[in-house]
């Protein structure tokens, strides 16, 4: 009898499958098969061509099943694999190590680490996560008075952060020294005066102090501006109220203290005071916060520069910083004020606080007199990193940062966001050196000095090392100021990141209720609330400057400001009165954690790309109403949408690039994600200087190149077409087109995919 016996064996090194085939003839008579020395003298008779036919087409059918067999696994396992990697799929699955899931007989079984699940990564984490250390690193806060960049208390505060990273055995511990300019209150206490008929009667004179303003003293009309808002003047202006040479009241809120100033250079101010309404900030009456009024981040005496090693560079200064003095004064003092003023009462909706608000004095006898003396000072700041190594990719960074530095106690502006950054380096690390997960890309840990003068360590950071950052840092996660009240939860983001962001707040538990998660919370419109970041926020200048996609969210009280924050009263002891404190902070960390966890967990970067075109077309849909206006004009916006339309395409061809291609394939892989992670990056507008427009991105910089600008000058063609400048609106035009223009090319990959039509 004739039989034929094959084996069919999964390989590891990438084959398909192998195929064992053995033909044998046994003794038609039932010989013993275990004699083999009589093999040949009981074998049958030759086999005719029929048969010999026949063994051969069996062979080959045999041949054909087994390819087909590995083919159809092979096939498989890459399905699995590709419905997690273009989001279509349960990317909860998706393993550390590999996407394929191997069904081999135990002597194919290949040592290597231990895979861990997405699921089981982020539960290991969440339970490893600890209220109690996260309540004993707020508590080095306690009973401190000041940690002002650069002073003891700062350095201190380094050299711990320092000590814990290398105890938390992380792979990399560093600082970088940076020499800055800073200003700082003189040897004596600025001043605020009322002159009536030429009587002098000091106001207050507060220890707090607002940084960069300009010197000197000055006199004028006071004024009460409500936030100081473009709309706020508009106002004024169309009660025929004149502000040159006035000194401006603003309160406190909506915008920062620099903006409110820089709107009063512009309507012709000689100074600016500012207060903490009642109606914002409860229970404030006697403080004064402080506060810089330079409109922009960094060192404004290098800007667009590092400030490493005392390297110089030509004098020259920022265009932020202001050209009159600024000083907080109390409400208390405010009330005082508007008490000595006989003009006519604040606007209705302007909705103030303060008792007795006036908007001006009706008479020229009352003026006030603002003195400020502060001193410029340079100063060694330290920036402290630890960092953990990524296994596959390690030049591929998440950054998860902190400011360290306050003018006062700092417990929420600062304590805060150290003690989570300090919870997340030895949490992260913990899982890495004992638990068994192998992260693909590195993750940054840094404690930022100088973020009370406006983000000055993470930017001048930023410029020191630009070349490097914007192709090898893809995220940052800012940790500042996270809790600030229990019943709301404020957010700000790049685009890039709304979907991985929704997908952790579904994974995390709402500390302040017995049930539900923080998504719940914000809502399935939570997009529709997210919240420009501000000049204030540290992540601002990774985002418009660096182009790095930014997530900073904290937890706070609905339509309520925490009203310590930046005064000396931001203790620990006030912040504990903030409901379920060490509960909120914990879920703070986990929401980071997870983020960064997941970005380097993956094998396709967690960042939505197509997002930015939901932002482009509704952009468009915003810029549509002015089709014919700008047409009067001889221009046309038809331009600006062709190049919309391509950044679609760009975005469906990478979509198809990433579900035909071969995810086992590292070199492919990681072509990929490079095309994904500079999408932030290409739409800082290539055709500006960084020196003199340093907020290039088109969506949240700052300038005249940014969509939202170019929507302001259409909107004039309506209002005020005579204080239209055709010139700059052309220039827009074609600034905002070819960037979006150059988006998308960048994204559709190689320079023969690309070409320059529209």
């Amino acid at each position: 009898m004739s039989y034929t016996r094959f084996s069919i064996a999964r390989q590891m090194d990438g084959d398909n499958s192998h195929v064992e085939m053995r033909l044998s003839a046994d003794d038609e008579e039932g010989g013993e098969t275990g004699r083999q020395e009589h093999m040949h003298a009981s074998m049958p008779p030759r086999r005719s061509v029929k048969n010999l036919c026949f063994i051969v087409i069996a062979a080959l059918l045999l041949l054909l099943i087994g390819f087909l067999i590995g083919y159809l696994s092979y096939r498989g396992r890459m399905q699995k694999a590709g419905r997690c990697l273009d989001g279509s799929g349960k990317c909860e699955m998706t393993p550390t190590a590999s996407y394929l899931t191997e069904d081999e007989t135990e002597e194919e079984e290949v040592p290597g680490p231990s895979v861990l699940y997405w699921p089981d990564l982020r539960t290991l984490f969440s339970k490893k996560l600890s209220a109690r250390r996260l309540e004993d690193s707020l508590r080095q806060r306690a009973n401190k008075d000041s940690f002002e960049a650069g002073q003891i208390e700062d350095e201190k505060a380094a050299s711990y952060i320092h000590d814990q990273f290398n105890s938390f055995h992380l792979d990399e511990v560093w600082n970088d020294e940076h020499y800055v300019k800073l200003q700082v209150k003189g040897s004596s206490n600025n001043r605020v005066s009322i002159l009536q008929n030429g009587i002098e009667e000091e106001l207050e004179s507060p220890n707090a102090y607002v940084a960069y303003s300009k010197t000197g003293s000055v006199v004028g009309k006071p004024v009460h501006v409500n936030y100081g808002l473009k709309a706020d003047f508009q106002k004024l202006e169309k009660l025929g109220v004149s502000l040159n040479g006035t000194i401006l009241i603003f309160r406190a809120g909506k915008i920062t203290l620099a903006e409110k100033v820089a709107n009063a250079q512009e309507a012709g101010a000689v100074g600016v005071l500012m207060y903490l309404d009642p109606y914002d900030y409860k229970n404030t009456d006697a403080l004064v916060p402080f506060g810089h009024a330079h409109l922009g981040t960094g060192d404004p005496f290098t800007p667009g520069f590092p400030s490493f090693n005392h390297t110089q560079f030509p004098p020259v200064e920022s265009s932020g910083l202001p050209r009159i003095p600024v000083q907080t004064i109390s409400s208390q003092a405010a009330s005082k004020l508007y008490s000595k003023m006989d003009g006519d009462k604040c606007l209705l909706e302007w909705k103030s606080g303060v008792m007795g608000c006036k908007m001006m004095s009706s008479t020229a006898n009352v003026t006030v007199k603002l003195s400020v003396n502060n001193v410029m000072v340079d100063q060694k700041i330290l920036n402290i990193f630890g960092a953990i190594k990524g296994f596959e990719e390690p030049d591929r960074y998440v950054v998860i940062g902190a400011q360290r530095d306050s003018w006062g106690p700092g417990a929420a502006k600062a304590g805060v966001g150290t003690a989570i950054l300090l919870e997340l380096a030895h949490v992260i690390s913990d899982i890495v050196k004992n638990g068994g997960y192998k992260p693909r890309r590195s993750i940054i840990f840094a404690s930022w000095s100088a973020g009370e003068y406006g983000a000055v360590g993470a930017t001048e950071w930023l410029e020191g090392y630009s070349a490097t950052l914007h192709a090898k840092a893809f995220t940052y996660i800012n940790l500042d100021a996270a809790v600030l009240g229990f019943n709301h939860m404020k957010i700000s983001a790049s685009p890039l990141l709304y979907t991985l962001l929704e997908r952790t707040m579904k994974g995390v538990k709402d500390p302040t209720k017995d049930s539900g998660n923080l998504y719940d919370r914000v809502g399935s419109d939570w997009v529709k609330t997210v919240v420009p970041l501000g000049l204030d926020n540290a992540a601002f200048p990774f985002l418009a400057f660096s182009g790095i996609p930014v997530v900073s969210f904290s937890f706070c009280n609905k339509d309520e400001e925490y009203p310590l924050l930046g005064t000396t009263e931001d203790t620990v002891e006030n912040l504990k009165m903030t409901d379920k404190l060490y509960d909120l902070m914990r879920a703070a960390a986990e929401v980071a954690g997870q983020i960064a966890l997941r970005l380097t967990h993956d094998h396709e970067l967690y960042l939505d790309f197509e997002r930015y075109s939901e932002e482009l077309l509704a952009f468009q849909e915003k810029f549509l109403p002015y089709l014919r206006d700008v047409k009067a004009l001889g221009l046309t916006l038809n331009w600006l949408f062709f190049a919309r339309g391509d950044f679609q395409r760009a975005t469906d061809t990478l979509r198809r690039d990433i579900a035909s291609s071969d995810r086992e394939n590292k070199i492919i892989r990681r072509a990929l994600n490079d095309r994904i992670m500079k999408v932030e990056y290409d739409f800082l507008s290539p055709y500006l200087s960084p020196k003199d427009a340093p907020f290039r991105h088109i969506f949240f910089g700052r300038g005249s190149h940014t969509l939202q600008s170019l929507l302001e000058n259409l909107q004039l063609l309506r209002t005020s077409r005579s204080s239209v400048n055709v010139s700059m609106l052309k220039e827009q035009l074609a600034l905002a087109t070819w960037t979006i223009k150059g988006a998308a090319n960048a994204l559709v990959g190689d320079i023969w995919d690309t070409d320059n039509e529209f």
